[in-house]
């Protein structure tokens, strides 16, 4: 996961941290959700010797096992209605998250008017590439039906899909997962469960909270 770092005092963090905090201040509208999309990368390991429960409960587990390689979580959550998804990808580039993002807008809210998707600034987060694996028509018929509002550099920590990430991580699959098919298999058992008793996020740090718990980062101003 990605480590939480404050910066030092910065116009551009407060203005975009406030942009997001603003976000979280919206009622819920089935219209126009917000959703929260975060990725993260999971190691593929499979057991040379495969563990077991003795007598007393206690488990056994070899020490050495087999890299299986790389695959990427993409969470996708929308807080305010207890509703999340997760894809298993390949990797993280511009194009997968194109697809992600597609998928989104067509498959998950098809008849929303508006979707605000809150993630982080990272480089292969571009809309552009949507005109790269779709026609013209199709890629601009989804950027209008979105508002993408990204966290500051150093603010991961103000996406909730991250934390939701964390929660999947730690209760929702194995440390030693050997391949991608028992992985998406985890994963969909544990947001269907999730789902199922819609978990929802009661994001309360607002932006009276981080104007004073957080004035260190605010520069100075003249009247």
């Amino acid at each position: 996961m990605k480590s939480w770092v404050i910066p030092e005092t910065s116009a551009d963090f407060v203005c975009a941290m406030e942009a997001v905090l603003e976000v979280y201040e919206r009622p819920y509208n089935v219209d126009y959700p917000v959703v929260n999309l975060d990725e993260s990368p999971k190691q593929l390991i499979s057991e040379r010797r495969k563990s077991f429960v003795d007598s007393k409960g206690v488990i056994h587990q070899d020490y050495v096992y087999t890299r299986k390689g790389v695959v990427q979580m993409y969470m996708i959550i929308e807080a305010l209605a207890g509703k999340r998804e997760v894809r298993i990808e390949d990797d993280h580039s511009s194009k997968t998250y194109a697809k992600t993002v597609a998928y989104i807008a067509e498959q998950m809210y098809p008849k929303a008017k508006m979707i605000t998707i809150v993630e982080d600034n990272f480089c292969a987060h571009k809309l552009s590439t949507l005109y790269k694996i779709f026609d013209p028509t199709r890629a601009r018929n989804i950027i209008k039906r979105l508002e993408i509002v990204r966290t500051p550099k150093h603010g991961s920590w103000l996406n909730i899909a991250e934390s939701e990430l964390s929660v999947l991580i730690r209760h929702g699959i194995k440390q030693r997962t050997p391949d991608k098919t028992t992985l998406i298999r985890d994963v969909k058992a544990w947001y269907e469960n999730r789902n199922n008793k819609q978990a929802k996020v009661n994001w309360r740090f607002k932006t009276k909270n981080a104007r004073i718990k957080l004035k260190k980062l605010y520069p100075t101003y003249e009247d």
